[in-house]
């Protein structure tokens, strides 16, 4: 809960208003006992009518101000428990952000998500009543003990031994429940994984009639959670009952030892009324505790989560003074002896990249093919500084990329990702998503080399057209050419298409790149391909086998240099083109 009170310092002012508000009610409440006392000694038992009536209105008057009191309290604390979690939120997702894919990875997504939401809203709800229950309690405990002892020090013994009681049951249930709320939150993140993994992945669970599997695969995680909470719950659910119990027990107890002393003479009845009153206070103090060891495990828990996100550093490292880039940038990009492992991976794992060594320049356009998992959009992971290499260098215009800043080197790339992404919305804010700044004719240019401005015309908003979240109103080709537009609109002096041509028939692909050569022909160009015919025309094509390079030219070259390329081109060509090409 540390990291959590570093946040709350911005609304300490928040909480000392409130601990005052708080200090108010418990004078109150401690109060009114003893005008209960005066009404019944001094005002019923001599029948002081204009007694019972003064008194009576002080207690009116003290219930309306410790009223007020609590509403302004509430005010504030709930300012302070929305506030600290709207930090939290801001905080953990800023820090996401800036996660390479390895943290992202590590964590997974369904749980960042869970942290985010979940884990947030479980320490917001226990601020909120933590402020009150753990400062109003105590204190209210203390003064009911003072009170108490001074209206009748023989009854003590009564509400100590109720006390003990009490708090003895809520530790045992507190220690039985405690292992339970360390796996609520993984169990969480399980559900949220399957539910996930079912709502985006509709279409193919459908299509393979797996309904059922999915259906067994949701409830096991839905009934862990749900038998999870339910042992909480029932083990939580004992403690009302026994509350109950020792209240009664309590109230009779001081009843019927006070009625026998009241008897005696030993103490006036009013007395009697005052500490069973103050009696009662002591025991619900210790309630509100008990009330926030129910809530406060998870919370810390929750707590613990959110500050593993906020503490675990990006294995990204940034220069404190990285390099600008200048002005007369030219995007030529070089892969100097490159080797890469994922992390998290054993010594013993082969490297997914190893040895990659070729120079990109502006104006060409260089092409990288292999079999799948060969390390093919890795290369590209790495351009962007998804991941950092193990060892090698890759430099843009002589300055390696982990030197630049980050964001200069992302603001001269273009990227065009595997899987065509896009964002709810419009079409136009779609294409606006690379410079907001781009004016209609660069996204009408963008689009129309994309190849897209002809479907984009057809529909009857246009632009203005709804774009679904991951863009699933749109068909697979659709999506692929607006992710490329996107990427356009930036203007870009480097541009990376990750098999971004997957998706479209051959007249449309040979359009775009058409398009692509003779409107953006200063820029460099890289392009991940499985289909040869989209790379043929390429100015060099690097073969990746296993993560080595197989081979590096124009197709020519390689076909009859290239082991490897044959065998792709000889399973995509006709005879008679790979006659005419070799």
């Amino acid at each position: 809960m540390s990291k959590v009170f570093e946040y709350m310092k911005p609304y300490t002012w928040m909480v000392l208003c409130a601990v005052a508000l708080l200090a108010v009610e418990v004078i109150c409440a401690l109060a009114l006992p003893n005008y209960m006392a005066e009404i019944v000694n001094d005002g019923v038992l001599p029948g002081h009518i204009s007694v019972i009536w003064r008194n009576g209105a002080m207690m009116l008057l003290i219930t309306f101000i410790s009223v007020i009191a609590a509403v302004i309290t509430g005010y504030f604390t709930a300012r302070t428990a929305t506030g600290v979690a709207n930090d939290l939120r801001e905080a953990v997702f800023k820090k996401v952000l800036g996660y390479s894919s390895a943290e992202i990875n590590h964590f997974s997504t369904s749980s960042l998500i869970t942290r985010t939401t979940n884990d947030i809203t479980q320490v917001q709800t226990t601020l909120m009543m933590a402020i009150r229950l753990l400062i109003f309690a105590p204190m209210l405990a203390v003064g009911g003990i003072i009170r108490a002892l001074e209206r009748s020090e023989s009854l003590t013994w009564i509400v100590a031994l109720a006390t003990f009681v009490m708090v003895g049951t809520m530790v045992v249930l507190f220690f039985i429940a405690l292992p339970k709320f360390k796996i609520v939150q993984s169990l969480i993140d399980r559900l949220n994984l399957v539910s996930r993994e079912n709502l985006s992945g509709i279409l193919v669970v459908r299509a393979f009639s797996t309904q059922n599997f999915e259906k067994k695969r949701f409830d096991k995680a839905n009934r862990d959670l749900a038998e999870t909470n339910l042992f909480v719950d029932q083990t939580f659910a004992v403690m009302l009952p026994i509350v109950n119990l020792i209240l009664n027990l309590t109230t009779a107890l001081i009843v019927w030892v006070g009625a026998r002393q009241a008897a005696a003479f030993e103490v006036n009845i009013g007395d009697i009324f005052a500490f069973l009153q103050y009696g009662m206070l002591i025991i619900f103090s210790f309630l509100m505790v008990a009330m926030m060891l129910v809530l406060l495990p998870r919370a810390v828990v929750s707590a613990g989560r959110i500050k593993e996100v906020l503490e675990t550093e990006s294995s990204l490292k940034y220069k404190k003074d990285p390099i600008r880039l200048p002005d007369d940038f030219r995007g030529t990009i070089e892969f100097q002896d490159v080797t890469f492992r994922y992390p998290d991976t054993s010594e013993s794992d082969e490297n997914v990249l190893a040895n990659i060594s070729f120079t990109a320049n502006p104006g060409e356009t260089t092409a990288i093919i292999g079999a799948t998992g060969s390390g093919k959009s890795t290369v590209l992971k790495l351009m962007l500084r998804f991941y950092d290499v193990r060892s090698g260098e890759i430099l843009i215009d002589g300055m390696d990329i982990r030197d630049i800043k980050k964001e200069d080197l992302h603001d001269k790339i273009g990227y065009i990702p595997q899987k065509a992404l896009l964002f709810s919305g419009t079409i136009h804010s779609n294409l606006l998503y690379a410079d907001k700044s781009a004016t209609e004719d660069r996204i009408l240019t963008a689009a129309d080399i994309a190849q897209a401005k002809e479907f984009i015309q057809e529909k009857p908003e246009g632009y203005d057209s709804n774009v679904a979240q991951g863009g699933s109103n749109l068909s697979g080709g659709q999506r692929q050419r607006l992710s490329i537009a996107r990427a356009l609109v930036k203007n870009a002096p480097i541009y990376l298409f990750d098999d971004s041509f997957s998706a479209l028939d051959l007249k449309t692909d040979a359009m775009l790149r058409a398009a692509l050569k003779s409107r953006t022909g200063d820029s460099t160009m890289i392009v991940v391909a499985q289909r040869i015919s989209t790379i043929m025309d390429a100015d060099q094509i690097v073969v990746l086998d296993h993560g080595t390079m197989a081979g590096i030219g124009t197709h020519k070259q390689l076909m009859k240099t290239c082991e490897v390329y044959r065998e792709i081109a000889a399973s995509q060509l006709t005879e008679e083109e790979m006659l005419a090409s070799s």
